[in-house]
């Protein structure tokens, strides 16, 4: 397994998220085949036909996992058989033949520019936390990152003369993109109050990151998705936020300005266009919405 670990990090250069979950799904795997009794130990892996996986397989579909989930698992797989049969080690790939399970088509959720001002505006405490609320989301609607980018970042990832922000992505692939003065503004202000326990935390001041829990450590995804739905709740929008709400209104937002799709592409990180294309499809049912509650020839008599 350790091998497998070195290929996805080295070879395939997967993200730090997409390693552990591919580690852990044919652990899970491994799991399941040994306590079915479909193989003796954990070399048997090596072994097991097509069958095994689809009772894997079947055994998720009882358990009510996720389409997206299994798929996931289903890339897993094919990875690891994949460096198995490349290295020699198995004749056939067992999961070639597996087709994954259709998914619903996801469509990106979205804020209107007026509903996405009234979250930011929500947390307007001059305390730490409260600042650090307000830089957070400022941070994600003005760059349009991800969660786990916005957890990243060291105050060195930013550039307050250029205004710019430096975010390593998926894949560990890095790009800079551009920051608003509202969002500089924020950061500037959140830093201005934590400089004392950053002074008594001390170390590597290149790698400390820009937002800290109440211990000084890097905050974690799960802790700024909670903060988002407090200061969500504090709003009169009347419903969950998760962070990538703030990111897909960036880019709807974006597009609907008239920025170029391939700008938006490059904002948002995204490998391959098609994946931003789905804000377009977005965009065209929000008009639509519109031109049949407006227009005098859409409606039926």
């Amino acid at each position: 397994m350790q091998d497998f670990q070195t290929y996805l990090e080295v070879e395939r250069n997967v993200s730090s998220n997409t390693l552990k979950a591919y580690i852990s799904d044919v652990q899970e795997f491994i799991s399941f085949l040994q306590s079915s009794g479909l193989v003796k130990s954990g070399r048997g892996i090596k072994n097991v036909e097509a069958e095994a996986v689809r009772a894997f397989l079947g055994h998720l579909y009882r358990q009510k996992v996720k389409k997206v989930t299994i798929n996931r698992k289903i890339s897993s797989l094919r990875a690891f058989y994949k460096y198995l049969l490349r290295n020699g080690k198995i004749k056939k790939n067992p999961v070639s033949m597996i087709q994954s399970p259709k998914t619903e088509k996801y469509m990106p959720t979205f804020l209107s520019v007026d509903e996405t001002f009234e979250l930011l505006n929500a947390s307007e405490g001059k305390n730490s936390l409260d600042l650090r609320t307000r830089a957070m989301m400022e941070l994600f609607y003005s760059s349009g990152m991800r969660l786990s980018e916005l957890a990243a970042l060291n105050v060195t990832d930013i550039d307050f003369n250029q205004q710019l922000v430096k975010i390593r992505g998926k894949g560990r692939k890095e790009r800079i993109v551009p920051v608003g003065k509202m969002a500089l503004q924020a950061i500037r202000e959140y830093l201005g109050k934590t400089s004392e326990l950053r002074k008594n935390i001390g170390g590597n001041v290149f790698a400390e990151p820009l937002f800290l829990n109440s211990r000084g450590k890097r905050i974690t995804t799960r802790s700024i998705a909670r903060f988002l739905d407090q200061a969500a709740g504090k709003s009169s929008l009347g419903r969950k936020i998760s962070p990538h709400a703030l990111r897909h209104s960036f880019a709807t937002h974006l597009l609907n300005a008239g920025a170029d799709l391939r700008a938006i592409q490059e904002l948002l990180g995204h490998k391959s266009l098609s994946t931003t294309q789905k804000y377009t499809a977005v965009n065209i049912n929000r008009l639509m919405e519109i031109y049949d509650k407006a227009h005098p020839r859409a409606k039926s008599k």
